[in-house]
């Protein structure tokens, strides 16, 4: 087992590693697909679970760039803000659902001295949002989001935010942007296989665990 005992702060994910973002990404995705069927930018199509679970973890300006590369910036914007807008009502609705046992990890961790930040590929809105249904500014020391650093990838914000905080560290997450965030800023990589990874994502990771809980027997 790796030892972790020098670890001082925890960079955490949030889609994936302690939100399960498909309760609300799934419907707000289907809405956008819809507005692009109607106004005959795609065929009709049934999306699964599975294929949507794709795209989460990347920002919003990444996903409909990589998505559909053709489509005009302005229907792009539109489908990002359709996925936006639905997703914060989603969240208002109290449809947002974290991951059993994750707010209990992190306030574990929290009492055992570890400073932990959120860093997410997320707009303001929805950490704000998020934050307000669940509290999370009582666990986290910091609250990143892409948004306020422009959309760059997340070892780009990793690499210019580390400094700020104790070493040894540690980053948390379940896609290829949380581990080749780690990877790059050579801290230590805890993979989470529960999360929407693709097949070889977490290949290189330190540790692999299968329930946000499992990082008890890890600090």
């Amino acid at each position: 087992m790796i030892n972790f005992k020098d670890v001082k702060t925890i960079f955490f994910d949030y889609d994936g590693t302690l939100h399960d973002s498909m309760k609300i990404y799934g419907p707000a995705f289907k809405k956008a697909y819809s507005y692009l069927v109607e106004n005959k930018f795609a065929e009709l199509k049934e999306w699964s679970d599975e294929e949507i679970g794709y795209w989460l973890g990347y920002n919003s300006q990444e996903m409909w760039q990589t998505f559909m590369p053709n489509l005009p910036k302005e229907t792009r914007d539109k489908c990002r803000e359709i996925v936006g807008d639905e997703m914060k009502f989603l969240i208002e609705e109290g449809r947002a659902v974290l991951y059993e046992g994750a707010i209990e990890t992190l306030e574990y961790l929290k009492n055992k001295g570890y400073n932990l930040v959120f860093i997410s590929n997320c707009r303001r809105y929805y950490r704000d949002s998020h934050d307000k249904l669940f509290g999370l500014g009582n666990y986290f020391e910091d609250m990143i989001c892409s948004e306020e650093y422009d959309f760059i990838p997340k070892y780009e914000i990793l690499a210019r935010i580390k400094d700020r905080y104790p070493k040894e560290m540690a980053i948390v997450g379940d896609r290829k942007h949380d581990i080749e965030a780690g990877i790059k800023n050579q801290i230590y990589t805890i993979g989470c296989k529960y999360g929407f990874a693709s097949k070889g994502e977490l290949d290189n990771v330190d540790v692999v665990i299968n329930n946000i809980t499992e990082l008890r027997e890890y600090f």
